[in-house]
């Protein structure tokens, strides 16, 4: 098996301040999530309740989508369908030359991000501007998100004081938070008045209104639609969900998931162009409607993208999203990298330890533990399995399918305990390189057992 990402891993694991403090927010994050869920009476029915209707909208997508263009329509919207990225971005550049547009302002969107947009309409000519705080970090800092809700968790507010002193002229070593949100501020006021056209994804698009609700915390979302008359808006085709009773399912479990808040502060709804504007809507496939074929993986479709999987998950909290190579990190990450192109993706899945904590949190009751375990399944037959642990595995098959080995093997196995540090703690030997081996007991379970069981 390619050890990319354990190699990353470790690379991260090299700043062991840094490690330390990512592990500790992270889970900071995931206690306020619990904390909330318990002022919950009906929390588990809620997780239920998504889940049904996640599965219904995707198992209804023809006629959910199509119920949905026709409102749009009727609020006055153009609604475009995009089979791929190459589609998707297209349609994005040809409403931009149409209008002439230079200066794009966008709010964040993991979509965009997936299909490569930025990088598309900057080879065009398009300078696009990232309003959320994270994301603008990121992108003065020429880097991609390692948080699909937190992109730039990983960067301490040092990094972000000498990078604003480069960008915008503040003040060397002040690193106060506040002074340097009220800069990025100031700066990207002047971006949003500039802007010819402005971009927002969608967390969920309800069919029966034709409207698009994007939920954030710094209302940069309305703040870039409200100065331009060009407004684009884009989602993935599974951001569908039937109705807003439907709608209020998802809002209470999304920020309480994954942030920890009992709602976004903004929640806005998108549904009819401004006066004398325009509303331009693209729903996007790339791939969606094949994991609808997937019967074991269909429900990372029913995925919020509320970063909660990652919050909770051991492996992700201490190698951090870098070491992964899909562009979404995490369990859920590892999912849907394995969906798109698994022999691309396939050193993402040993980044688990199958604890089923993202299962287990997740608010839409996504099975992204058991997917893991079933990818894991398949690693043989599409050729990638590790050489190493197929060996292990049939010398244990040896060992186990032989009982008078296998006793005499677990008699003298206390023998290692006394062996010397240097023949049990080598190159060989990758767990001992960050673990100390556990000491074999002086009585098995087995001679416990036949001592003890009752005749």
């Amino acid at each position: 098996m390619s050890t990319k990402h354990s190699k990353a891993a470790e690379e991260f694991q090299a700043n062991k301040g840094l490690a330390a403090w990512h592990d500790e927010t992270l889970w900071m994050v995931r206690a306020k999530r619990d904390k909330m869920s318990k002022q919950l009476p009906e929390w588990e029915h809620l997780r239920d309740m998504a889940c049904a209707i996640k599965m219904y909208s995707n198992s209804h997508l023809d006629q959910l989508l199509t119920e949905f263009e026709k409102n749009a329509q009727a609020n006055g919207a153009h609604v475009y369908w995009a089979k791929d990225a190459t589609e998707y971005c297209s349609i994005v550049y040809n409403i931009l030359k149409g209008h002439n547009v230079k200066h794009f302002i966008k709010s964040k969107s993991m979509l965009a991000e997936e299909c490569g947009l930025n990088e598309f309409l900057e080879e065009k000519g398009v300078e696009v501007v990232e309003s959320d705080l994270g994301e603008r970090i990121l992108q003065l800092m020429h880097k991609k998100p390692s948080h699909i809700v937190m992109p730039a968790i990983h960067i301490k507010k040092e990094e972000i004081g000498e990078l604003f002193v480069r960008e915008m002229n503040t003040e060397p070593g002040n690193n106060d938070q506040t002074y340097l949100t009220h800069a990025a501020r100031k700066n990207l006021r002047h971006k949003f008045i500039e802007a010819e056209a402005a971009m927002t994804g969608a967390n969920f698009a309800v069919a029966s209104t034709g409207e698009c609700v994007v939920c954030t915390n710094e209302g940069n979302a309305d703040m870039g639609t409200s100065q331009p008359k060009l407004q684009i808006t884009a989602f993935g085709m599974e951001k569908i969900v039937p109705d807003r009773d439907s709608l209020g399912v998802f809002t209470r479990l999304l920020a309480r998931s994954g942030t920890g808040q009992p709602i976004t502060t903004y929640t806005s709804h998108y549904r009819k162009p401004r006066p004398g504007g325009e509303l331009h809507i693209i729903i996007v496939d790339n791939g969606r409607s094949r994991i609808l074929a997937e019967q074991d993986h269909i429900k990372t479709l029913n995925c919020l993208r509320c970063g909660a999987c990652m919050n909770t998950c051991p492996v992700y909290r201490r190698s951090g999203g870098y070491s992964y190579t899909y562009f979404i990190p995490g369990p859920i990450g590892i999912n849907l990298g394995m969906l798109k192109a698994p022999l691309h993706y396939y050193d993402n899945v040993s980044a688990c330890s199958l604890c089923h904590s993202c299962q287990n949190v997740c608010p839409a009751k996504v099975d992204l533990a058991d997917q893991i375990y079933r990818w894991r399944q398949k690693l043989d037959s599409l050729g990638v399995a590790s050489s190493a642990k197929k060996t292990m595995s049939g010398g244990m098959k040896f060992l186990m399918e032989r009982p008078e080995l296998f006793n005499f093997a677990l008699k003298n196995a206390p023998i290692v305990n006394a062996m010397p540090r240097w023949m049990l703690y080598n190159s060989l030997n990758d767990w001992g390189k960050e673990h100390e081996m556990p000491r074999f007991a002086k009585e098995s379970f087995n001679d416990m057992w036949k001592k003890n069981k009752v005749k």
